[in-house]
């Protein structure tokens, strides 16, 4: 069985630095952090008495929120791709 190659990347987000470890490229890595960091830094903005911790669960609902929201709009678009093939 091959071993995938793990990749560290350290990436800061919201002024804390954190190395992770995964198989993902460091430049996507980069990119998930930098737009987490947007996120968490954007709901601040308007909250700004929120302490770290409430501010990443609420970004961490936030992008759910955004997922379940494509998953939807990505199996509409397949239903309706198999209704065109029939």
């Amino acid at each position: 069985m091959a071993e995938t190659k793990k990749i560290r990347t350290t990436v800061d987000i919201y002024g804390q630095q954190y190395v992770i470890v995964g198989t993902e490229s460091s430049s996507h890595i980069r990119l998930v952090a930098s737009m987490v960091d947007d996120k968490m830094r954007e709901i601040g903005s308007k909250n700004p008495s929120l302490d770290v911790s409430k501010l990443a669960v609420l970004t961490a609902l936030n992008a759910m929120n955004d997922l379940v929201k494509l998953k939807d709009h990505v199996e509409k678009l397949e239903s309706e791709l198999n209704r065109v093939k029939e």
